[in-house]
């Protein structure tokens, strides 16, 4: 049985005064026990975040790491180490605005899974086509080129100690939510495709859906049989919100 997972994107959100009122918000909380929730603050923030919740069962992450292990010559980059001994445990890669924002292609992404894994921290690795690729039906070309951007690079074995996150592009920040069945249906077939290079990993690996995740829809979203929890992104920004759907992930 997959352990749900439900996961806070703050993205580039929040002062120090709105992110502390945050904290005490979520500490506040009454989260479900039988779900791993994480939050993803702003870089400048994971410190102030990692301290509030030291006592907390919520995990810091990550939104990004440096596609270098170790300390090094780049300029404004962090590096998964870096974030390691801060007490960070999980790094999102690939994310969509980093794909297309910054540009980041798969072999960018692949060497910074590579790098936080040998940091020791768990990447949830994002993948998710576009609208015109759906609508000209490269949904499931699109989201595995993306993953075996990872599996033929480095084999299905490091994915025993990661998280995909399906998520289409379409529904970030827009509104717009896949249907259950259509989140449903890319997740059922990430799951097959990695079944073709192991099945007892594809069976254990979590897979969780992000694009406009709402307490209103979370529990329908979560019901289905290959969604096992959610990344979240502005809803996360408000803890009874997030809570709401942290404990729809538990039902």
């Amino acid at each position: 049985m997959r352990r749900p997972l439900v996961a806070g994107n703050w993205k580039m959100h929040g002062t120090r005064a709105s992110i502390a009122t945050l904290v005490a918000e979520l500490s506040a909380q009454a989260m479900p026990t039988d779900v791993d929730v994480a939050v993803f603050p702003g870089l400048i923030h994971l410190q102030t975040v990692l301290a509030a919740l030291a006592d907390c069962a919520i995990v810091v992450g990550s939104q990004d790491c440096a596609v270098q292990m170790e300390e090094g010559a780049l300029t404004g980059e962090t590096s998964a180490l870096q974030l390691q001994d801060l007490g960070c445990s999980m790094v999102i890669v690939g994310h969509s605005e980093r794909r297309q924002l910054q540009e980041e292609n798969d072999g960018v992404i692949c060497r910074k899974f590579i790098a936080a894994q040998a940091a020791g921290l768990t990447p949830i690795l994002c993948v998710g086509e576009t609208l015109a690729e759906r609508e000209a039906g490269l949904a499931l070309v699109t989201v595995q080129r993306q993953v075996d951007a990872i599996l033929l690079e480095l084999g299905v074995d490091v994915l025993s100690n990661a998280v995909i996150a399906y998520e289409p592009i379409w529904a970030i920040g827009t509104g717009l939510t896949a249907s259950p069945e259509q989140a449903q249906e890319i997740h059922a077939q990430i799951r097959v495709h990695v079944a073709k290079y192991s099945a007892s990993i594809a069976q254990a690996l979590r897979i969780v859906y992000g694009g406009s995740v709402k307490a209103a829809n979370a529990a329908e979203l979560f019901a289905q049989a290959d969604i096992d929890g959610g990344l979240v992104g502005g809803a996360s920004l408000n803890a009874d919100e997030f809570s709401a759907i942290c404990r729809a992930a538990g039902n």
